[in-house]
């Protein structure tokens, strides 16, 4: 029997279905948010290329074949790939691959230019890769100018214009989409969660990502968006703000990125009214009840809280960090 186990991704889906193997481009990037499928699809549409069992359609695999065997035991010698981001250094730079998980672009090379074990494609799966030079990026152009036959190369990014131009034009841009409430519930369902309710609040506050709604179901995740979302609140009604426990090293990026969720929201509220729901929905009541503020001083809150993000990654005190939020997002209450 052939299955294709992937839930959401609907047009990715229809787009690689009108496609057969002999009509794959040779490089595609994935792109959307974090959490709403892209490293599952790539995973899956790797194992429906190397599956063995005939079949009239692109997607789909068998799951019983030594092919599908292999690639679920991660042990397919034409299938390369990596869970966390992959750093490509320039070929000059210092060795030691096997201990900062760092490899030259050369060394990438010199993998595609290998013929497949099977006979059948070479696959490889790469998250969030990350060039440390423009001169590793460049020596990849040779893939991409002279693409071994049956070599296929997937990225997965949530930031596509963090990578290089002269890469990304040369792959085929295929963009994921939130997933739904309904879901992000049976994703979570098929990853073992039982209890109901923890379910239903996870997808709630999700937004159509997997990867929130995991966080919000671990405890200390749950307590940084809690008080990420009690400091904004006490922000706007001229509360007492000392206790922004949220705003530590550990956890200082995912306060921002719920504050930058609720301002958006603020924002949409202040202009449209009840005409849109927030992407932060378990918070719907507490945006209603937002005094109506300026969109042009709200639009500068969030470029603020944008740029606090980008602070957040370098030696700045988280501290400091929030401050400088507090003082913009004050300044829209005036």
């Amino acid at each position: 029997m052939i299955h294709f186990d992937v839930i959401g991704a609907e047009g990715p889906r229809r787009f690689f279905s009108s496609l057969d193997s002999g009509r794959l481009a040779h490089g595609y990037v994935f792109t959307g948010p974090d959490g709403v499928g892209k490293r599952t699809f790539a995973d899956r549409l790797a194992q429906s290329l190397l599956c063995r069992t005939p079949k009239p359609v692109l997607l789909g695999y068998c799951g019983e074949c030594a092919g599908c065997k292999m690639v679920r035991a991660g042990t397919h010698p034409d299938l390369i790939s990596t869970k966390e981001a992959l750093r490509i250094r320039d070929p000059q730079g210092d060795q030691g691959f096997h201990e900062d998980r760092a490899i030259t672009s050369v060394d990438l090379v010199r993998q595609f230019a290998l013929h497949a074990y099977e006979d059948g494609w070479r696959i490889f799966i790469f998250e969030d890769v990350e060039f440390a030079s423009t001169d590793a990026a460049n020596a990849l152009l040779k893939f991409f100018e002279e693409p071994p036959p049956r070599v296929l190369l997937l990225l997965t990014t949530d930031a596509p214009g963090t990578l290089l131009e002269t890469i990304r034009s040369r792959m085929v841009e295929v963009r994921f989409p939130l997933l739904s409430r309904a879901q992000v519930e049976e994703i979570l369902r098929k990853l073992g969660y039982t209890d109901a309710k923890e379910i239903s609040r996870a997808a709630l506050i999700s937004q159509g990502s997997v990867a929130r709604a995991l966080a919000s179901l671990d405890g200390e995740a749950r307590e940084i968006r809690d008080a990420a979302v009690a400091w904004f609140y006490d922000v706007i009604q001229g509360g007492n703000v000392e206790d922004a426990r949220w705003a530590v090293r550990e956890s200082l990026e995912e306060g921002l990125e719920q504050i930058k969720t609720l301002t958006r929201d603020w924002l949409v509220a202040s202009v449209a009214g009840k005409e849109i729901a927030p992407l932060a929905t378990d918070q719907a009541r507490g945006i209603a009840k937002l005094p109506k503020a300026e969109p042009s001083d709200l639009s500068r809150a969030l470029a603020a809280i944008t740029e606090a993000e980008r602070i957040a990654r370098t030696n700045v005190m988280p501290h400091l960090v929030a401050e400088y939020v507090r003082m913009n997002l004050a300044a829209c209450c005036r």
